[in-house]
Protein backbone atom coordinates (compact mmCIF):
# COMPACT_ATOMS: atom_id res chain seq x y z
CA UNK A 1 0.00 0.00 0.00
CA UNK A 2 3.00 2.44 0.97
CA UNK A 3 4.42 1.98 -2.29
CA UNK A 4 1.67 2.96 -4.49
CA UNK A 5 -0.15 6.17 -2.40
CA UNK A 6 3.16 7.61 -0.73
CA UNK A 7 5.66 9.87 -2.27
CA UNK A 8 9.05 10.85 -0.32
CA UNK A 9 8.58 13.28 2.25
CA UNK A 10 9.40 16.66 0.59
CA UNK A 11 11.25 19.62 2.15
CA UNK A 12 8.42 22.78 3.26
CA UNK A 13 7.13 24.43 0.58
CA UNK A 14 8.14 28.05 -0.27
CA UNK A 15 5.01 29.90 -0.95
CA UNK A 16 1.48 28.42 -1.88
CA UNK A 17 0.07 26.13 0.59
CA UNK A 18 1.02 26.96 4.10
CA UNK A 19 3.13 24.20 5.97
CA UNK A 20 2.75 23.51 9.48
CA UNK A 21 5.94 21.82 11.27
CA UNK A 22 6.18 20.69 14.36
CA UNK A 23 8.96 22.19 15.77
CA UNK A 24 8.67 25.07 18.82
CA UNK A 25 8.12 28.68 17.51
CA UNK A 26 6.87 31.57 19.10
CA UNK A 27 2.97 32.91 18.37
CA UNK A 28 1.16 36.08 18.63
CA UNK A 29 -2.02 34.11 19.21
CA UNK A 30 -1.06 31.15 21.43
CA UNK A 31 -2.84 27.95 21.40
CA UNK A 32 -5.69 27.78 23.56
CA UNK A 33 -4.94 25.92 26.81
CA UNK A 34 -7.81 22.98 26.00
CA UNK A 35 -7.18 23.28 22.20
CA UNK A 36 -6.94 19.85 20.49
CA UNK A 37 -8.59 16.58 19.42
CA UNK A 38 -10.95 16.62 23.01
CA UNK A 39 -12.86 13.37 21.89
CA UNK A 40 -12.96 10.52 19.26
CA UNK A 41 -16.27 9.00 18.63
CA UNK A 42 -17.23 5.48 16.41
CA UNK A 43 -20.10 6.59 14.73
CA UNK A 44 -21.87 4.17 12.12
CA UNK A 45 -24.08 5.68 9.64
CA UNK A 46 -26.60 3.22 8.62
CA UNK A 47 -29.27 5.06 6.79
CA UNK A 48 -31.85 3.16 8.90
CA UNK A 49 -31.08 5.29 11.91
CA UNK A 50 -32.18 8.84 10.22
CA UNK A 51 -34.94 6.77 8.53
CA UNK A 52 -35.97 6.18 11.87
CA UNK A 53 -35.82 9.55 13.18
CA UNK A 54 -38.23 11.20 10.86
CA UNK A 55 -35.96 14.56 10.47
CA UNK A 56 -36.97 16.78 8.69
CA UNK A 57 -34.34 16.72 5.85
CA UNK A 58 -35.26 13.62 5.24
CA UNK A 59 -38.14 12.60 3.12
CA UNK A 60 -39.14 9.12 3.63
CA UNK A 61 -41.30 8.91 7.04
CA UNK A 62 -41.25 5.70 9.52
CA UNK A 63 -42.51 4.32 12.31
CA UNK A 64 -39.25 4.37 14.23
CA UNK A 65 -36.36 1.33 15.18
CA UNK A 66 -33.06 0.65 16.04
CA UNK A 67 -34.06 2.61 19.36
CA UNK A 68 -30.79 1.16 21.06
CA UNK A 69 -28.38 2.43 18.89
CA UNK A 70 -30.82 6.34 18.60
CA UNK A 71 -30.64 6.08 22.25
CA UNK A 72 -26.62 6.20 22.32
CA UNK A 73 -26.51 8.77 19.61
CA UNK A 74 -28.38 11.01 22.33
CA UNK A 75 -26.66 10.49 25.23
CA UNK A 76 -23.44 11.14 22.51
CA UNK A 77 -25.00 14.74 21.30
CA UNK A 78 -25.13 15.76 25.25
CA UNK A 79 -21.75 15.01 26.12
CA UNK A 80 -21.11 16.88 22.96
CA UNK A 81 -23.03 19.92 23.61
CA UNK A 82 -22.02 19.95 27.64
CA UNK A 83 -19.02 18.73 27.63
CA UNK A 84 -16.70 18.69 24.62
CA UNK A 85 -18.05 21.75 23.08
CA UNK A 86 -15.82 21.45 20.15
CA UNK A 87 -15.00 24.03 17.27
CA UNK A 88 -15.56 21.44 14.78
CA UNK A 89 -16.06 17.98 13.95
CA UNK A 90 -14.08 15.80 11.60
CA UNK A 91 -15.27 12.59 9.44
CA UNK A 92 -13.81 10.00 7.78
CA UNK A 93 -15.94 7.83 6.02
CA UNK A 94 -15.83 4.82 3.99
CA UNK A 95 -17.93 6.01 1.11
CA UNK A 96 -16.98 8.88 -0.19
CA UNK A 97 -14.71 6.78 -2.07
CA UNK A 98 -11.32 7.84 -3.80
CA UNK A 99 -8.76 5.84 -6.12
CA UNK A 100 -6.23 7.61 -5.58
CA UNK A 101 -4.73 9.35 -2.33
CA UNK A 102 -6.95 10.91 0.20
CA UNK A 103 -9.17 14.16 -0.50
CA UNK A 104 -10.50 16.70 1.97
CA UNK A 105 -13.43 18.08 1.33
CA UNK A 106 -12.95 22.38 1.48
CA UNK A 107 -16.12 23.19 -0.22
CA UNK A 108 -17.07 26.08 1.80
CA UNK A 109 -21.20 25.63 1.78
CA UNK A 110 -22.03 21.98 0.70
CA UNK A 111 -25.59 21.95 -0.05
CA UNK A 112 -27.21 19.21 -1.88
CA UNK A 113 -29.44 15.61 -1.72
CA UNK A 114 -27.73 12.84 -0.72
CA UNK A 115 -29.54 10.03 -2.09
CA UNK A 116 -27.95 5.79 -0.51
CA UNK A 117 -27.87 4.08 -3.62
CA UNK A 118 -29.08 0.83 -2.28
CA UNK A 119 -31.72 1.77 0.07
CA UNK A 120 -32.93 5.14 -1.77
CA UNK A 121 -36.49 4.36 -0.19
CA UNK A 122 -34.72 5.43 3.43
CA UNK A 123 -32.46 8.06 2.45
CA UNK A 124 -33.05 11.38 0.49
CA UNK A 125 -31.48 13.98 2.65
CA UNK A 126 -31.27 17.42 1.89
CA UNK A 127 -27.99 19.16 3.19
CA UNK A 128 -26.81 22.39 4.05
CA UNK A 129 -23.39 22.83 6.42
CA UNK A 130 -20.40 24.89 6.75
CA UNK A 131 -16.66 23.60 6.09
CA UNK A 132 -13.77 24.86 8.41
CA UNK A 133 -11.93 25.49 5.08
CA UNK A 134 -9.11 26.47 7.24
CA UNK A 135 -8.43 23.60 9.26
CA UNK A 136 -9.52 21.48 6.09
CA UNK A 137 -6.78 23.07 3.86
CA UNK A 138 -4.08 22.46 7.30
CA UNK A 139 -4.89 18.75 7.36
CA UNK A 140 -4.35 18.28 3.57
CA UNK A 141 -0.74 20.24 3.66
CA UNK A 142 0.39 17.84 6.28
CA UNK A 143 -1.10 14.66 4.79
CA UNK A 144 1.08 15.72 1.57
CA UNK A 145 4.38 16.98 3.92
CA UNK A 146 4.16 13.78 5.63
CA UNK A 147 3.91 12.03 2.41
CA UNK A 148 0.37 11.27 1.24
CA UNK A 149 -0.79 11.91 -1.99
CA UNK A 150 -3.91 14.31 -1.04
CA UNK A 151 -5.96 16.37 -2.73
CA UNK A 152 -8.35 19.58 -1.48
CA UNK A 153 -12.01 19.37 -3.07
CA UNK A 154 -12.84 22.87 -4.00
CA UNK A 155 -15.56 21.91 -6.70
CA UNK A 156 -18.65 22.92 -5.33
CA UNK A 157 -21.04 20.70 -7.23
CA UNK A 158 -19.17 17.92 -4.83
CA UNK A 159 -22.23 15.26 -3.68
CA UNK A 160 -21.59 14.47 -0.29
CA UNK A 161 -21.95 11.13 0.47
CA UNK A 162 -24.42 9.30 3.09
CA UNK A 163 -22.19 7.83 5.10
CA UNK A 164 -20.44 11.30 6.00
CA UNK A 165 -24.36 12.69 6.17
CA UNK A 166 -25.31 9.79 8.40
CA UNK A 167 -22.90 10.31 11.09
CA UNK A 168 -22.55 14.08 11.33
CA UNK A 169 -26.52 14.12 11.34
CA UNK A 170 -26.50 11.36 14.11
CA UNK A 171 -24.18 13.11 16.01
CA UNK A 172 -25.04 17.06 15.26
CA UNK A 173 -28.63 17.49 14.00
CA UNK A 174 -28.90 20.80 14.50
CA UNK A 175 -25.73 21.23 12.17
CA UNK A 176 -24.55 24.39 13.84
CA UNK A 177 -20.95 22.84 13.68
CA UNK A 178 -18.54 23.06 11.32
CA UNK A 179 -17.46 20.32 9.72
CA UNK A 180 -13.96 18.67 7.55
CA UNK A 181 -14.94 16.08 5.78
CA UNK A 182 -11.96 13.06 4.79
CA UNK A 183 -12.36 10.51 1.60
CA UNK A 184 -11.72 6.91 2.20
CA UNK A 185 -8.27 5.55 -0.12
CA UNK A 186 -10.38 2.80 -1.53
CA UNK A 187 -6.48 0.77 -1.97
CA UNK A 188 -7.24 -1.83 0.55
CA UNK A 189 -10.24 -3.20 -1.72
CA UNK A 190 -7.60 -3.62 -4.46
CA UNK A 191 -4.26 -4.59 -2.65
CA UNK A 192 -3.63 -7.93 -1.06
CA UNK A 193 -0.61 -6.73 0.35
CA UNK A 194 -2.25 -2.93 1.74
CA UNK A 195 -2.64 -2.29 5.54
CA UNK A 196 -3.85 0.03 7.40
CA UNK A 197 -0.39 1.65 7.97
CA UNK A 198 -1.63 4.77 5.83
CA UNK A 199 -4.51 5.44 7.84
CA UNK A 200 -2.33 6.06 11.18
CA UNK A 201 0.05 8.53 8.79
CA UNK A 202 -3.51 10.58 7.98
CA UNK A 203 -4.02 10.64 11.39
CA UNK A 204 -1.09 12.00 12.53
CA UNK A 205 -1.51 14.94 10.34
CA UNK A 206 -4.73 15.43 11.41
CA UNK A 207 -3.50 15.72 14.93
CA UNK A 208 -1.29 18.25 13.51
CA UNK A 209 -3.74 20.57 11.87
CA UNK A 210 -5.52 20.33 14.73
CA UNK A 211 -3.25 21.33 16.86
CA UNK A 212 -1.36 24.23 14.83
CA UNK A 213 -4.82 25.66 14.10
CA UNK A 214 -5.88 26.00 17.66
CA UNK A 215 -8.89 24.20 16.82
CA UNK A 216 -11.12 21.97 19.22
CA UNK A 217 -12.16 18.73 17.51
CA UNK A 218 -14.08 15.77 18.20
CA UNK A 219 -13.12 12.93 15.34
CA UNK A 220 -15.85 10.72 14.02
CA UNK A 221 -14.78 7.37 12.36
CA UNK A 222 -18.16 6.53 10.32
CA UNK A 223 -17.37 2.45 10.31
CA UNK A 224 -19.84 0.11 11.19
CA UNK A 225 -18.12 -3.33 12.48
CA UNK A 226 -19.00 -6.59 10.96
CA UNK A 227 -20.77 -5.98 7.64
CA UNK A 228 -22.34 -9.13 6.10
CA UNK A 229 -25.96 -8.33 6.27
CA UNK A 230 -29.33 -9.28 4.27
CA UNK A 231 -29.69 -9.10 0.80
CA UNK A 232 -33.68 -8.74 1.21
CA UNK A 233 -35.42 -6.41 3.50
CA UNK A 234 -38.96 -6.97 5.37
CA UNK A 235 -42.26 -4.91 3.96
CA UNK A 236 -41.99 -2.53 7.29
CA UNK A 237 -38.40 -1.65 7.09
CA UNK A 238 -38.39 -1.30 10.17
CA UNK A 239 -40.20 -4.75 11.74
CA UNK A 240 -37.68 -5.24 14.60
CA UNK A 241 -38.83 -8.58 14.67
CA UNK A 242 -36.75 -9.61 11.62
CA UNK A 243 -33.51 -7.51 13.25
CA UNK A 244 -30.83 -9.70 14.60
CA UNK A 245 -26.71 -10.46 14.01
CA UNK A 246 -25.98 -11.65 10.29
CA UNK A 247 -25.05 -15.02 12.30
CA UNK A 248 -23.42 -16.13 15.41
CA UNK A 249 -19.67 -15.92 14.19
CA UNK A 250 -20.03 -11.89 13.19
CA UNK A 251 -21.74 -11.50 16.68
CA UNK A 252 -19.35 -12.99 18.53
CA UNK A 253 -16.12 -10.94 16.99
CA UNK A 254 -17.92 -7.73 17.65
CA UNK A 255 -17.95 -8.64 21.31
CA UNK A 256 -14.17 -9.93 21.31
CA UNK A 257 -13.68 -6.31 19.27
CA UNK A 258 -15.53 -4.01 21.60
CA UNK A 259 -14.38 -6.40 24.89
CA UNK A 260 -10.71 -4.99 24.34
CA UNK A 261 -12.18 -1.74 23.76
CA UNK A 262 -14.05 -1.65 27.02
CA UNK A 263 -10.37 -2.98 28.57
CA UNK A 264 -8.04 -0.57 27.31
CA UNK A 265 -5.90 0.75 26.39
CA UNK A 266 -6.43 1.29 22.76
CA UNK A 267 -2.90 -0.54 20.88
CA UNK A 268 -3.65 -3.96 21.25
CA UNK A 269 -6.22 -2.59 18.52
CA UNK A 270 -3.77 -2.38 16.15
CA UNK A 271 -3.74 -6.01 15.25
CA UNK A 272 -6.95 -6.96 16.60
CA UNK A 273 -8.65 -4.77 13.83
CA UNK A 274 -7.28 -6.18 11.21
CA UNK A 275 -7.85 -9.73 12.84
CA UNK A 276 -11.78 -8.54 13.20
CA UNK A 277 -11.68 -7.34 9.58
CA UNK A 278 -10.55 -10.90 8.09
CA UNK A 279 -12.84 -12.43 10.59
CA UNK A 280 -16.31 -10.62 9.59
CA UNK A 281 -15.65 -8.10 6.24
CA UNK A 282 -15.55 -5.43 9.09
CA UNK A 283 -16.80 -1.96 7.50
CA UNK A 284 -13.21 -0.72 9.58
CA UNK A 285 -11.09 -2.44 6.33
CA UNK A 286 -11.87 1.58 4.85
CA UNK A 287 -9.84 2.51 8.00
CA UNK A 288 -11.71 5.50 10.07
CA UNK A 289 -11.41 3.74 13.01
CA UNK A 290 -7.18 3.16 12.64
CA UNK A 291 -7.49 7.03 11.66
CA UNK A 292 -9.43 8.55 14.62
CA UNK A 293 -7.20 6.53 17.09
CA UNK A 294 -4.27 7.18 15.38
CA UNK A 295 -4.43 11.17 15.84
CA UNK A 296 -5.37 10.70 19.53
CA UNK A 297 -2.05 8.69 19.94
CA UNK A 298 -3.95 5.32 20.19
CA UNK A 299 -5.09 6.40 23.82
CA UNK A 300 -4.28 4.51 26.93
CA UNK A 301 -7.79 4.45 27.66
CA UNK A 302 -10.65 2.30 27.38
CA UNK A 303 -13.60 3.42 25.25
CA UNK A 304 -17.12 4.27 26.39
CA UNK A 305 -19.34 1.46 24.61
CA UNK A 306 -22.55 3.36 24.52
CA UNK A 307 -24.16 1.40 22.49
CA UNK A 308 -24.67 -1.99 20.11
CA UNK A 309 -27.03 -3.12 18.04
CA UNK A 310 -27.39 -5.19 14.46
CA UNK A 311 -28.78 -3.28 11.31
CA UNK A 312 -29.90 -5.48 8.34
CA UNK A 313 -27.29 -8.21 10.15
CA UNK A 314 -24.55 -5.78 10.46
CA UNK A 315 -23.16 -4.86 13.66
CA UNK A 316 -22.79 -1.31 14.99
CA UNK A 317 -21.37 0.36 17.64
CA UNK A 318 -21.41 3.74 18.99
CA UNK A 319 -18.00 4.16 21.28
CA UNK A 320 -16.51 7.34 22.53
CA UNK A 321 -12.73 7.67 23.71
CA UNK A 322 -11.33 11.20 25.87
CA UNK A 323 -7.84 12.17 26.06
CA UNK A 324 -7.93 11.38 29.62
CA UNK A 325 -10.25 8.70 29.90
CA UNK A 326 -13.25 10.74 31.49
CA UNK A 327 -16.77 10.32 30.69
CA UNK A 328 -19.63 12.31 31.85
CA UNK A 329 -23.62 12.52 30.92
Amino acid sequence: MSRVFRVPVAPARSGGARRYDTTERPSAEPTPARAGIVAGVLSPHPPHLIYAENPPQNEPRSTGGWEVLRWAYERLRKRIREVHRPDVLIVHAPHWITMVGHHVNCVPNPRGVSVEPIFPHLFRYSYDFRTDVELGEAIADEATDLGLVTRKLHDPRVRVDYATIGALHLVNPAWDIPVVSLSANNNPYFYSEASLEEMEVLGEATRRAVERTGRRAVLLASNSLSHLHWHEEPELPEDMEREHPYNNHQYRWDMKLLEAIRRGPTAPLRELITEHIEATASETKAGSLTWMLAAMGWPQVPGDVMGYGTIIGTGNAVVEWTPEGGHRG
